[in-house]
């Protein structure tokens, strides 16, 4: 019985991911259509999915707070400010001035805060690599973090200077063409990546719907 169960569901998929796909290439009506239906269904089970994360999310949280463990606090936070911006959202449309508010003021303030974080523990983690590990791609690494947040940051004398023009010049090569190219590379691998997995569901070598 499992193995029927499981060949259905094989077969399910396999039959759903077929019409997908050739509705991309085939202008036929019924493929269309059908394409249509499933995708309209994918978004739905999607949008379900991130319901009930939310719902899950919240749940844990509420858990802490509740049984007062530890950072309760933080966890109350994060339930305030979810049920506040929902009933934002919700009552006045995420266009209203108050939403945009609260994104402009806070939450793209806590972005850019954590990013700027990220940066200095990148710097810092670089030197503790240096420290341990000398090698040349260590100074590698540490020489162009360097560069890019001297580049980034503003300047200490004049912002004019031929200096600081020249960091600049340097952080915007390393930015354009090196990172965007490793940038390029990452996302053609995940492409293909995505490809190769979608092809091996198609075919009914991986079954993530079941055992």
């Amino acid at each position: 019985m499992k193995v029927r169960t499981n060949i259905v569901w094989a077969a399910a998929a396999v039959g759903s991911g077929i019409f997908v796909l050739l509705g991309y290439f085939i202008d036929y009506e019924v493929i269309l259509t059908l394409r249509l239906i499933l995708m309209r269904w994918s978004v739905l089970l999607a949008a379900v999915a991130l319901f009930l994360g939310l719902f899950n999310l919240l749940t844990v949280h509420w858990s802490k707070v509740s049984e007062q463990e530890k950072g309760w606090p933080f966890s109350a936070l994060l339930i305030l400010a979810f049920l506040v911006t929902l009933i934002m959202g919700l009552v006045f449309g995420p266009d209203n001035q108050i939403s945009l508010l609260l994104f402009n003021y806070i939450q793209l303030p806590v972005e850019a805060s954590l990013m700027a974080l990220l940066a200095v523990f990148l710097a810092v983690a670089g030197f503790r690599l240096v420290s341990r590990r000398r090698d040349p791609f260590s100074l590698i690494f540490v020489v162009v973090a360097l560069l890019v947040l001297l580049g980034t940051g503003p300047s200490l004398g004049a912002s004019d200077s031929d200096g600081y023009v020249l960091l600049r010049q340097m952080r915007n090569w390393i930015a354009q063409v090196w990172a965007s190219g490793g940038a390029r590379g990452i996302l053609l691998g995940v492409a293909l990546g995505a490809g190769l997995t979608g092809l091996r569901v198609l075919l009914a070598v991986d079954r993530p719907y079941g055992d």
